[in-house]
């Protein structure tokens, strides 16, 4: 018991602000219970209509084809995209440089 009474007083702020927030936490499930159990049914109403990308007739790595080919998809069009981005900057980096007179 000295332990618990030792870190209490060592973290009194703490303890008081953790003991707020799961009273306060509490209180809300408690005042909105219905409707938070309503809001989770919705949610996994509308993820059971949403399309997955994967094919769960399928087993092994083809499974994850369509979802393995879209990460693909975006990993390159991020490096073309971060690609194009540098080189814009670095040739715009010159130009104004010329322009104004300080090479960098």
């Amino acid at each position: 018991m000295n332990v618990i009474f030792n870190y209490l007083q060592a973290h009194l702020l703490q303890s008081i602000l953790w003991l707020t927030a799961s009273i306060l936490l509490s209180w809300i499930v408690v005042k909105n219970g219905a409707q938070i159990l309503r809001f989770i049914n919705e949610v996994g109403l509308e993820l059971s209509k949403c399309s997955w990308p994967w094919n769960p007739q399928e087993k092994g790595i083809k499974r994850y084809k369509e979802l393995i080919d879209s990460t693909v998809v975006v990993a390159v069009s991020s490096l073309l995209l971060a690609g194009i981005v540098t080189a814009s900057d670095f040739i715009l980096l010159r130009v104004v440089g010329f322009l104004t007179g300080s090479h960098i």
